[in-house]
């Protein structure tokens, strides 16, 4: 049997989306995206805590979420988690965790002054495939 990995978050953006096209051609979009909790401690005080999750997403979905997803945006994502490692420009060897998403839908509005008063969402969903490898040569997109 194999395994599964998949991660499925709803938070907001943390800052406007980042574009890059890589050597191959292909476009690379990549998103911070914060995921809150709430909860009462044992004396009663409200405690919140925030988690930052770093989001990829390729190809035509990832010029979509570039034109259209900005800073305090909501969206739904899932994916999966993939773990990637490079060597930095001292030589040392760096690790990052993301999420590479295969599918995006945008919620509320994107406009925050009108978003109290819109109370539907706006969805937008593609399901892209998998993502292109990476030849190791190549200097990572982001």
């Amino acid at each position: 049997m194999s395994g599964v990995n998949k991660a499925i978050i709803v938070g907001r953006l943390g800052s406007d989306p980042e574009v890059k096209t890589i050597s191959s051609g292909q476009t690379v979009c990549t998103l911070s995206v914060a995921t809150s909790e709430n909860w009462k401690d044992r004396d009663g005080q409200k405690q919140e805590k925030t988690e930052w999750h770093r989001i990829v997403v390729w190809g035509k979905m990832a010029e979509i979420c570039g034109k259209h997803l900005s800073k305090g945006r909501q969206v739904y994502l899932e994916g999966r988690l993939q773990t990637r490692s490079w060597e930095d420009q001292q030589g040392q060897k760096k690790y990052t965790t993301e999420i590479v998403a295969n599918t995006v839908q945008f919620l509320g509005s994107n406009d925050r002054s009108s978003q109290s008063q819109n109370t539907g969402s706006t969805t937008e969903t593609q399901d892209f495939g998998p993502e292109p490898s990476f030849d190791s040569s190549e200097e990572i997109p982001f």
